[in-house]
Formats: C-alpha cells, sequence, structure tokens
C-alpha cells in the first residue's frame, strides 16, 4: 500500500487546519486491505467538520469494514489552500484513515446531501487522479458511486457517475460489494467496465446512467430508456424493513476537532408521514419506521459510555413524533452513565406534537436551544404545504418551553412557496412578535430568531411541478420582513442568500445537459460552492448562457401533468397520480391529515414494498392538530383509500 503521509505531513503545517487530514479519532477503523477484499472509499464531498456527523457515511463505514470481503475508508473535500498544495507537488486525493491515494480504491462512493457541493464531487474525482466523465475511464479506474437524498435527480451528474443508489444503503452496500468483488476477481479486462456496469444495474436500487437513453425534442425532454432488455425501464428505491436489524453506528466517530452536530446522534425512526409537500425527505424515505426504544436506550447508554459526550441528539424527520416519546427522553437522563448529567437535543420537533411534559423532561438535562419549523406565516399557507399546525400549537410549545426555563427559540420559515401573498409573509412577522411576546411573560430575556429560506421545489415532492421564485421576488420578500421586523425587539432575522436558492432550483431539477455546465463552473474554480464566501452566482449564469441553456426554462416555470421529468425514471416508492393530486389539493388548500392514524391514502410507500409503518403507538404522540381528524376546520375534504390499491374515494370532515 502507497502510503502518502510522509509526503503530507510537512504540509499541514502550511494550512489553516491541519486535524482535518490526520485520522485517528475515537471510534476510526484501522483498514485491513488484502487480496479478495473490495476496497471502499467514502468520500463526503464537503469539509471534514460538516462530513464527519453524517451518519449515513458513519453506518456504512462500519457495516462495510464488518465484512469480510470489503474493507471501507473515509475521506472529505480539502479545502482550498490544501488543494492548491496537493496539486503543486503532484499528489492525490487520500483517505483519513490510512492516507491511501484515492485512485487505489474499487470504489469511490459519494454521499449527495445538497445540490450545491456537484462541483466539489467533481474536483474530488479529478484529485484522486480519475477521469472525471465516466466515458473515459478504463478498468482499472475505481467505478464512481453516489447515494444520499440528491440521487433522486442525479441526472446533472450523469456525465460523471458510474452508478447511484436510491434509498436505504444498508443492504445494497453488499450486494455492490459482491458484483464487484466477481469482477475483480475475473481480471478487470478490457472491455469488462462495460460489463461490470451492467451487472451492477441489475441490483435492486441501483441507477447506472449510462445504461439509459436520453431522447430529447427541442428543448424538451422526450423519453429515458434502457439500452439493454435486462436494465430495468424503471429503478425502485431500496427500503430497510426493520431499523432493529440495524443498530449503526455502533461505535460513533467522536473528533479530534471541532466538527458541526458534535455529540453523540442516535436515530429513533426512518421516515415520515405528516405529508409535508414541500419536504422531500419526507416523501422518499416513507414508510414510517421507529427504532425500538429499549434499543434506543441501549445505543444511546453505550454511546455515552464510549465516546465521553455530555449531549445526545435523537434524530429523525419528526423526533417528537416518536411513540412513547416523553418515556424514552427521561429514560435516557435517568440511564446516563455514572449519574452524570446529560443534555437531550430533538432535532425537527413539530410544535404541534411538543408538550409541556417533553418541555419539562429535557430542561432536567443541560438545557439545550430550541428549533421549531412553523415553515409558513398564516394557517391558510400551511394548508396548502400541509404543515397542519395551527398559530396556536405555535404558541402552546413555545409557552411549554418559557416555563421550563428557556429563554430563545429558534424558528424556521419558508418564503416563496406556492400561492403566497404578501399577507403569508408578513405572517412570519407576526408570529415572530407574539412567540416573543408570550417569552416575556416569563423573562425579560426572551428572544426569537427567526431564519427564512428560499422556497426549492424537489423532485417526488407534490411541488415538482411548481415554478420557483425569481431572485427579484425573493428579494423583495425579505425586504418586507426586514421592514415588519426591525423596531420589533428580540427578533433577530436571518435569511439564506436567494442567489444560492436559483442554483440550487437549477441543479434540484435539471437534467443531463447541465453536466457541461457544472463542468465549465468547476474548471473555472467553482468549488465549495454552498460556502458563502465561495459562492459564484454570476458565474453559474455566464456559464449556463455560454452552454445556451435557458436557467428561467430550468428553474422559473411551471410544468405540467404529462411532462416528462428528467427522474421519471426512477421511483421514490410514490405514485405519479397520488403526487399529482396532492400537488392539486395543495392549490385547492386542502390539508391532509398523517396517514398514520387515519385512512390509507395509497401514496405507494408501503403498498408497493409490503411494508407497513413500524410505529409502536396507535394513536398520535401528542395527539396534534395533525395528527387525528379533530381541531380540522369545517369543510374540508381529503382523499381516502379504503384498502390499499383500491381507487381513491373523497372522505369529508
Amino acid at each position: 500500500m502507497n502510503d502518502l503521509w510522509p509526503q503530507l505531513e510537512p504540509l499541514l503545517a502550511k494550512v489553516q487546519k491541519p486535524a482535518r487530514y490526520i485520522g485517528l479519532e475515537d471510534g476510526a477503523i484501522r483498514p485491513e486491505h488484502g487480496p479478495g477484499k473490495v476496497s471502499w472509499l467514502l468520500v463526503y464531498p464537503d469539509t471534514y467538520e460538516i462530513g464527519l456527523p453524517n451518519q449515513g457515511l458513519q453506518i456504512l463505514y462500519e457495516i462495510l469494514n464488518e465484512r469480510a470481503d470489503a474493507v471501507a475508508e473515509r475521506t472529505y473535500a480539502p479545502w482550498v489552500d490544501l488543494e492548491e498544495l496537493l496539486r503543486a507537488r503532484g499528489l492525490p486525493l487520500f483517505s483519513v484513515d490510512s492516507h491511501r491515494p484515492a485512485g487505489e480504491f474499487d470504489l469511490l462512493a459519494f454521499n449527495l446531501s445538497a445540490e450545491l457541493v456537484y462541483t466539489n464531487v467533481l474536483n474530488c474525482i479529478d484529485l484522486a487522479g480519475v477521469p472525471v466523465r465516466a466515458t473515459d475511464r478504463r478498468p482499472e479506474h475505481p467505478l464512481v458511486v453516489a447515494g444520499g437524498h440528491c440521487t433522486y435527480n442525479p441526472e446533472p451528474l450523469a456525465d460523471f457517475l458510474d452508478a447511484v443508489v436510491l434509498g436505504d444503503g444498508e443492504e445494497v452496500v453488499g450486494e455492490l460489494t459482491e458484483v464487484v468483488g466477481a469482477w475483480k476477481a475475473s481480471g478487470r479486462t478490457e472491455g469488462s467496465r462495460e460489463h461490470v456496469l451492467r451487472e451492477l444495474a441489475k441490483v435492486p436500487g441501483v441507477y447506472v446512467p449510462s445504461m439509459y437513453e436520453v431522447t430529447y425534442d427541442g428543448r424538451d425532454l422526450v423519453a429515458i430508456t434502457p439500452r439493454y432488455p435486462d436494465v430495468p425501464e424503471r429503478v425502485e428505491k431500496r427500503t430497510v424493513a426493520d431499523l432493529a436489524d440495524w443498530p449503526y453506528p455502533k461505535r460513533q466517530l467522536v473528533p479530534l476537532t471541532e466538527v458541526v452536530h458534535d455529540r453523540l446522534n442516535v436515530e429513533v425512526f426512518r421516515g415520515c408521514t405528516r405529508g409535508c409537500r414541500f419536504c422531500q425527505a419526507g416523501m422518499i424515505t416513507r414508510p414510517v419506521r421507529e427504532r425500538p426504544a429499549e434499543q434506543v436506550r441501549t445505543m444511546v447508554a453505550d454511546g455515552l459510555r464510549r465516546s465521553g459526550y455530555d449531549e445526545v441528539a435523537l434524530t429523525s424527520l419528526s423526533t417528537a413524533d416518536y411513540s412513547g416519546i416523553e418515556d424514552l427522553v427521561r429514560g435516557v437522563i435517568d440511564d446516563a452513565p455514572g449519574g452524570q448529567p446529560v443534555s437531550v437535543s430533538l432535532p425537527s420537533l413539530r410544535v404541534d406534537a411538543f408538550t409541556v411534559g417533553i418541555a419539562s423532561e429535557i430542561q432536567r438535562s443541560k438545557r439545550t436551544g430550541l428549533t421549531f419549523a412553523p415553515e409558513a406565516g398564516t394557517w391558510r399557507m400551511r394548508r396548502v404545504i400541509n404543515k397542519l399546525i395551527r398559530d396556536e400549537d405555535l404558541y402552546a410549545a413555545v409557552e411549554s418551553a418559557y416555563s421550563q426555563g428557556w429563554r430563545r427559540v429558534k424558528l424556521y420559515f419558508l418564503t416563496g412557496l406556492p400561492t403566497e401573498t404578501d399577507a403569508d409573509t408578513l405572517g412570519i412577522a407576526e408570529l415572530a412578535r407574539n412567540v416573543v411576546q408570550i417569552g416575556r411573560a416569563h423573562t425579560k430575556q426572551a428572544s426569537a430568531t427567526v431564519s427564512v429560506g428560499g422556497f426549492v421545489p424537489k423532485p417526488f415532492t407534490p411541488f415538482q411541478w411548481f415554478g420557483q421564485n425569481t431572485v427579484t421576488e425573493l428579494r423583495r420578500k425579505i425586504g418586507l420582513l426586514r421592514d415588519a421586523t426591525k423596531r420589533e425587539r428580540g427578533v433577530q432575522l436571518k435569511w439564506h442568500d436567494p442567489r444560492a436558492s436559483l442554483i440550487e432550483g437549477l441543479a434540484s431539477r435539471g437534467d443531463r445537459r447541465l453536466g457541461p455546465v457544472i463542468e465549465t463552473v468547476w474548471r473555472k474554480g467553482g468549488t465549495f460552492q454552498e460556502w458563502s464566501e465561495r459562492f459564484d452566482h454570476d458565474l453559474w449564469v455566464d456559464t449556463m448562457a455560454a452552454h445556451g441553456l435557458d436557467i428561467d426554462w430550468y428553474v422559473h416555470r411551471h410544468r405540467d401533468e404529462h411532462e416528462v421529468l428528467p427522474w421519471q425514471h426512477l421511483s421514490a416508492g410514490l405514485h405519479q397520480d397520488f403526487l399529482w393530486q396532492d400537488w392539486r389539493d395543495a392549490l385547492a388548500e386542502v390539508g391532509l391529515p398523517d396517514c398514520r392514524w387515519t385512512p390509507c391514502y395509497d401514496c405507494g410507500a408501503c403498498t408497493g414494498y409490503s411494508i407497513e409503518h413500524i410505529v409502536a403507538s396507535a394513536v398520535p404522540p401528542a395527539g396534534g392538530s395533525q395528527g387525528t381528524w379533530q381541531d380540522l376546520p369545517p369543510g374540508g375534504e381529503v382523499p381516502v383509500a379504503l384498502l390499499p390499491g383500491r381507487p381513491v374515494e373523497v372522505a369529508r370532515w
């Protein structure tokens, strides 16, 4: 094995954060390469401090290294200072575990969590000494694969990826290992790369872009068809049926330097059926699968004892929805190793599931910040996006928090949503103002931080047909909020750059014609585009124009029901007619209650995979306004499928 450490070590004194590149974390696995083993390099295409806490990467790292036929190491995108030194000295990208050159691995596996890292993906491939375009690679080059939420529309990166995994990765990485292992055993002879890609395309949940032909008619995408009869016309996502079978990570990595989310993280459930129409994560990760409470407590206790952390985050898309969440939090605090105080944080709190009971349990520990996401400023707007929480729900939640000793809360909102009016936008300021007033009854230091992001439509959501707001319009709406809150003592307003939302929207719903654009932006130095100090809006706009592509056509126009979408040949398990009807319901301001406690809507997530929701409780955890039929306004309607697979009817409340 070629160990680059002797050449790398002298360079680290010349970079800003050398600890990003040394490895040696508590929990790191000593890699054992050898004959008969398939080597994986798991790549997070952002800096170490952003990528190290990523649970998906850590889970696959452990699962692969438990296999006798595989070995896995990690790497992260080197910051521009180290990249410059590597290129000047002819050194490649390397793993942080053994500092092995990236090009010596069998697979480079990228986690794609955000669209603005796409240029980093190309940069890492190039730094590895691998041809950037898949068509230029030879049998001796690593296979370049990717997983993560962004792979539900991988078409902008189709020119650069050999294979893409849709859905949960715990099981499929073993199947990929077996295919690649057989290829290695055959000698990886000339012409065999096409063969192994064809074999990978047969693995359920694996999409191989080169196995499909794309047809255009002018600007319009007409068809995406397989090149061979044994390649599936539609690639279905992979779904792990029971989280209890996968209690990972067992040894979470504990970094030697500061990283984001530097705490023990334990996933309590996967999936979400709240049905928020803007939320891609909630749509593509269905059905809900809860981890048994006893397993959660064991993972927390073992993790705290081993890592030395004094804070644990119980993670999911809506943690307060976990069955028996109050008992779970109480047990985590009571079972803390050595009786030491432990801080419990519940990310992704829904305000209608946050109770005084939860607040009182959390406040027993070292108190962390509380973040709620109402998403929209008015009840009308929240019916459109199906975030069915009333103003009263938010006020009750913050009352619970302030009454238990919190002094500040964070509130997340979106602007630029479908049918949004100025009254809806200004409703954000009104909610923030009222939240601070509620807090002032308990503490003079009460404050609320309001973060506003521009809405970006995502694939496999009901809003995938919506035309995104322009930069000018998003700036105007943010201006309304600035004017409405600038004199509000205790309200702090933050917002995401609308220009970055534009480029995110471009990559989110783009097709293969964006590949040359991404490559050009990268070649002109456009890396780390998700970092505000590095983001270059003009470079993207100018490059689109240079390639003869209309950014307005890709981002701002509405789509119709019959348009062929770039991800039409992929499946997140959701029926297309369900998504279209949900889009129509959004325009009609019709909300749908959570299907865990109402009749099935036949979205396809459960019936398509023979997996039902795995939930311990038959009733909503907090009985919130979206959890049951009660509290919904009169005159609404909701489509209800009496049985899975049966025609949808309309029920009224």
